[in-house]
């Protein structure tokens, strides 16, 4: 859950877990590498989905960094322990509505909210929703450690040397979470070749919608935000990142890193963390930052990247219950009593 802290104090979006998005993954299918897989993880505490919010995958194929295709899934309330999903894909002018627009391609799908994947076909889609076990693994402890976080705004210089701040632990593996997966042909998504993708969580609330969460590069939300900038940063749109936040960025890397004003604006560009949207090229193996996989370690790279590569790795190994057919993500683990 990569993007679950923001100066070690934020909580989710108006304090609802179910508005909380967490990770984005981008990869070709183990099975067709024609077809790619694109999933969105939400809510951590995997109970279910807001329905009263739009979850949205955004797709960027011309690289202006604006929606040309959306991916769009709204869910039922919860009615005698069941609720259901429905997807709406959107191109073109149309993809950039903030409602669900476009052509519903799945109406009232079951959401898995037990161990059992429900798995809906649609055309050339495949799609779930529903509980999962968490991918993502990081040392929650060990952060801590490393970083002075008095005050809870944001991340300051890294303590490096002397005692290893790492404890060894994960502290994500029972951890479970709700995810939608959809998988499609590769030549749906009209990347020359390549793609960015982000997520937006958005609200309904009297009568209007709130953007309330972003997803696009792993853990970048978190470590580069304060908490008096998360709000603004999770409604604001990709196509203004660059203009918007790059002094931030380069403010929070002199603390982190030591990056000099030109060190910092090299290494963003060079890394592309600005606009905040994940690249994924097909033509070439996934593995971030070009997509993301579940054995990618985005803790110690992004760590790394703070730091101009002074802090050590944790040493923490992927989860082993990832499944090589869809929907990938593991069974959930049981709720604890």
């Amino acid at each position: 859950m990569s993007n679950h802290f923001t100066g070690l104090s934020l909580g989710p979006p108006l304090g609802d877990q179910r508005l909380d998005l967490c990770d984005l993954y981008a990869f070709q299918s183990p099975s067709d590498p024609a077809r790619t897989v694109i999933i969105l993880n939400a809510n951590p505490s995997a109970d279910q989905f807001h329905p009263d919010a739009i979850y949205r995958l955004n797709i960027d194929n011309d690289g202006d960094c604006l929606t040309d295709i959306a991916f769009t899934y709204i869910f039922s309330p919860v009615k005698n322990g069941r609720q259901t999903a429905s997807v709406f894909v959107a191109k073109g002018a149309d993809s950039r509505s903030v409602e669900a627009a476009g052509t519903k391609i799945i109406s009232d799908a079951e959401v898995s909210l037990g161990a059992t994947p429900n798995i809906v076909k649609s055309g050339a889609y495949t799609f779930f929703a529903g509980s999962r076990s968490d991918a993502f693994f990081f040392d929650f402890d060990g952060i801590k450690n490393l970083f002075d976080t008095s005050g809870g705004r944001n991340f300051t210089a890294p303590h490096l040397g002397g005692k290893s701040p790492w404890t060894g632990t994960d502290s994500n593996t029972e951890a479970n979470v709700l995810s939608t997966a959809i998988e499609l042909p590769t030549s749906e998504l009209g990347g020359k070749p390549g793609i960015r993708i982000w997520g937006r969580c958005s609200l309904r609330q009297d009568g209007k919608l709130l953007h309330v969460d972003r997803a696009g590069h792993p853990s970048v939300s978190s470590f580069f935000n304060t908490d008096d900038t998360k709000e603004e940063y999770n409604a604001s749109e990709p196509v203004n990142d660059y203009a918007r936040w790059l002094e931030q960025f380069i403010h929070l890397l002199g603390h982190t890193g030591n990056y000099t004003r030109e060190e910092a604006i090299a290494a963003i560009d060079d890394h592309a963390i600005l606009p905040d949207m994940l690249s994924f090229d097909p033509t070439k193996p996934a593995k971030y930052p070009n997509g993301r996989v579940f054995t990618d370690d985005v803790i110690d790279f992004r760590l790394a990247f703070l730091s101009k590569g002074d802090i050590p790795s944790d040493g923490l190994k992927p989860h082993t219950d990832t499944l090589s057919e869809f929907p990938y993500l593991g069974t959930p683990h049981p709720k604890k009593s």
